[in-house]
C-alpha cells in the first residue's frame, strides 16, 4: 500500500507522563545545543489525557527536575496531602494501622492528588509551546523496520475500515512516520511492547511482568465529609489473604473524591470478580457512609504494571527505547509510577539529544538504561523490588510482614542481599474452576455499588461498531475447549467492562466480543489462561474519554 510518509527526529508514541516529559526534556536539550530537534508525539486516544487513569498521588520529585516553575505557571496540581491514614478491614470492622509502624518511605508527605488526565494535558501544553507536534486520535498501529532490522518508526493506524477489514467509503490509510529514534511510551501491556519485546528478545534476562488491574470512580461528596488533602489506604476485606490488592481513597479539589480498589492479576480463583469485588469494598461500614448521598460521576478501570525492578526488560533496541510503564516501572507499595516515569522520559531524551548531536541514527541508546541504573529511579525501585515477591508467595498478612520488614532496612540505608524473582506470570495462576469455590457477590444497590454496563456509561465510550475487532482470538475454539471447559469462562469476570460472554445454547456455547465496550484496561490480553486473546488498538480516538480522571 503506498502511504505518506513523515520524518521527524524522535517520535514517541504515547502522551502520558513519560512520553510528555521526554519531549519536553528533549526541546529543552536542543536549546542547549543550540540546533532544531523535531519530535512528533503520537497519542490514541481522542485528546491527551483521554486515556489517563490513575488514582493520583502524585511525588513532585520529577516535575521539579522537569519544570522547575510549575507552581507558578498554572499546573493542575494543588491539593498537597496533608493526612495519611492506613487501615486494616475484616467484613464489619476496620482498624487503623498507627502511622508510626509504617516504613517513611510509605508516607506522602510532599506529595499531591491530583487528576493525571489534567496534568497530562498541561504538560501537553508545555511541550506543544516548546514547538513539539502533538496528534491525538492516532493509533500506532506496527513498528516499521529496515532491511537489517533496525527501528525506523512506526505505521499508524488505518482509518475507515468495516467490521471485515474491508475498505469503507471513508478509508484513509495510516501514514509511515519514521524517526531517527523512537521512543515508546504507551503504559502497561502495550502492544507495540510486546512486539518489540519478542522480536529483539528483551525479556530474556527479566522476571515475568506482573500486573494488577486497579478500578478507580470520581465521586462528588457532602461537602461536610471532605477532607481535602486525606490520602487513605486499605488492605483486607473483601479480598482474602491468598488474594493480593488493596484500595485507596483520595480527597481533593471541589468536594472530589477518587476511591479505587487494585487486585493483583496473579488471582487463583476463575469464579473472582474484580469488578464485584470493587463493588461490595464500597459497601464496607469505614467506605459507604462517605458515599452516601454523593454522586458518582466516572469511571474506569487500567492494569497496573507490578513487577518492579526484576520485571524490567532491556530498555533499548536499535532506534528506540521503552519508557515508563512500557517498561514496568511502578512502586508497587507506594501505589506510584508517575515520577519514575517522567524521569525514566526525561533521560531517555537526553541519550537521544547526545546521539543526534553525534550524528547517529537507528542505533542503541546504551547510556539510557546505564543512567537510569545510576538515577533515583533505581533506588525508589531497589528498596521495595521484594515486596511484590513476598505478596505472591506469602500471602497479604505475612508478605506484607516480610516487605515491610524490607522497607524499614532500606530506609535506614541497609539492603537485604537476595532480589526474588516472581516465579509464574498471571495467566499461570488461575486454577481449575473444579478446583475452586464460586463467589455470591451482592446484587448491586444502584446507588453505592453498581453494574458493569450502568458503570461503562460512565467511561464516556467513543467506539464505531462497523470497524474491525481489536480483540483478536488466536484459535476461536480455544474460549469454549479451555476457558469454559477448564475455567467457566474467566474473562467473563476479569474483563471490568461486560466485553465477554458466553452465549447461546448450552450444547453449543460460543463466546461473544463486545468490542464496543472496551476501555481499553488490558486485562484480558494478560489473563486470559490460555494467552489466546490478543489486544490491538482499533481505531484512533476509540476508547474511553476519562475527564478529570
Amino acid at each position: 500500500m503506498q502511504r505518506d510518509v513523515m520524518n521527524y527526529d524522535v517520535l514517541i508514541v504515547g502522551a502520558g507522563p513519560a512520553g510528555l516529559s521526554a519531549a519536553i526534556r528533549i526541546k529543552q536539550q536542543a536549546a542547549v545545543l543550540g540546533r532544531e530537534i523535531s519530535v512528533c508525539v503520537l497519542e490514541k486516544g481522542s485528546q491527551v489525557g483521554a486515556h489517563i487513569l490513575s488514582g493520583a498521588v502524585i511525588d513532585p520529585i520529577a516535575l521539579d527536575e522537569l519544570l522547575p516553575q510549575w507552581r507558578t505557571q498554572g499546573a493542575p496540581i494543588t491539593t498537597a496531602v496533608s493526612e495519611d491514614r492506613f487501615y486494616a478491614l475484616d467484613e464489619e470492622h476496620h482498624w487503623r494501622l498507627p502511622n508510626a509502624i509504617q516504613p517513611p518511605l510509605m508516607s506522602n508527605h510532599g506529595a499531591y492528588i491530583v487528576s493525571l488526565g489534567e496534568v497530562c494535558a498541561w504538560l501537553a501544553e508545555q511541550a506543544e509551546a516548546l514547538g513539539v507536534e502533538i496528534y491525538p486520535g492516532f493509533t500506532a498501529a506496527q513498528m516499521l523496520y529496515d532491511e537489517a532490522g533496525k527501528v525506523l518508526g512506526v505505521i499508524s493506524g488505518d482509518m475507515g475500515r468495516n467490521a471485515q477489514g474491508e475498505e469503507g467509503p471513508q478509508f484513509a490509510p495510516g501514514m509511515e512516520i519514521r524517526a531517527a529514534y523512537t521512543l515508546i511510551a504507551e503504559g502497561a501491556r502495550g502492544s507495540l511492547t510486546r512486539e518489540l519485546e519478542q522480536r529483539f528478545d528483551l525479556r530474556r534476562n527479566a522476571s515475568p511482568q506482573k500486573y494488577g488491574l486497579g478500578f478507580k470512580e470520581l465521586w462528588r461528596v457532602s461537602p461536610e465529609k471532605h477532607r481535602a488533602g486525606l490520602v487513605q489506604h486499605t488492605l483486607g476485606w473483601p479480598l482474602g489473604s491468598d488474594t493480593g490488592g488493596g484500595s485507596f481513597t483520595y480527597h481533593y479539589g471541589e468536594g472530589l473524591v477518587a476511591i479505587g480498589f487494585v487486585v493483583h492479576l496473579d488471582y487463583a480463583n476463575p469464579y473472582l470478580s474484580p469488578f464485584d469485588e470493587f463493588q461490595r469494598f464500597k459497601l464496607h461500614p469505614l467506605i459507604r457512609p462517605l458515599l452516601e448521598g454523593g454522586q458518582r460521576l466516572c469511571y474506569g478501570a487500567r492494569a497496573i504494571s507490578e513487577g518492579g525492578l526484576q520485571s524490567i526488560p532491556e530498555l533499548v533496541f536499535p532506534g528506540g527505547a521503552l519508557l515508563g510503564c512500557s517498561a514496568g516501572m511502578v512502586n508497587v507499595p507506594r501505589i506510584k509510577g508517575t515520577h519514575n516515569a517522567m524521569k525514566s522520559g526525561m533521560l531517555a531524551a537526553e541519550a537521544g539529544c547526545a546521539a543526534l548531536a553525534a550524528g547517529r541514527a537507528q542505533d542503541t541508546l546504551d547510556t539510557y538504561p546505564a543512567a537510569l541504573r545510576q538515577s533515583w529511579v533505581w533506588r525508589d525501585l531497589d528498596a521495595v523490588r521484594n515486596v511484590k515477591p513476598w505478596l505472591s508467595r506469602l500471602g497479604t498478612v505475612l508478605g506484607s510482614a516480610m516487605g515491610g520488614m524490607e522497607m524499614w532496612l532500606a530506609g535506614l540505608g541497609l539492603r537485604t542481599p537476595w532480589t526474588l524473582r516472581h516465579r509464574k506470570a498471571d495467566h499461570e495462576c488461575l486454577k481449575p474452576a473444579a478446583e475452586a469455590r464460586p463467589i455470591d457477590y451482592p446484587k448491586p444497590d444502584g446507588k453505592i455499588s453498581f453494574d458493569r454496563l450502568t458503570s461503562i456509561a460512565y467511561s464516556n465510550i467513543a467506539h464505531d461498531h462497523n470497524q474491525p475487532c481489536h480483540l483478536q482470538l488466536i484459535d476461536a475454539a480455544l474460549p469454549i475447549s479451555l476457558n469454559l471447559a477448564r475455567y467457566a469462562a474467566p474473562e467473563q469476570r476479569y474483563c471490568p467492562a461486560g466485553v465477554y460472554e458466553i452465549v447461546g445454547p448450552e450444547e453449543a456455547p460460543h463466546l461473544q466480543i463486545n468490542a464496543q465496550n472496551c476501555i481499553h484496561c488490558k486485562t484480558c490480553d494478560i489473563k486470559d489462561p490460555g494467552q489466546n486473546i490478543v489486544w490491538v488498538p482499533p481505531e484512533g480516538g476509540s476508547g474511553p474519554t476519562y475527564p478529570a480522571m
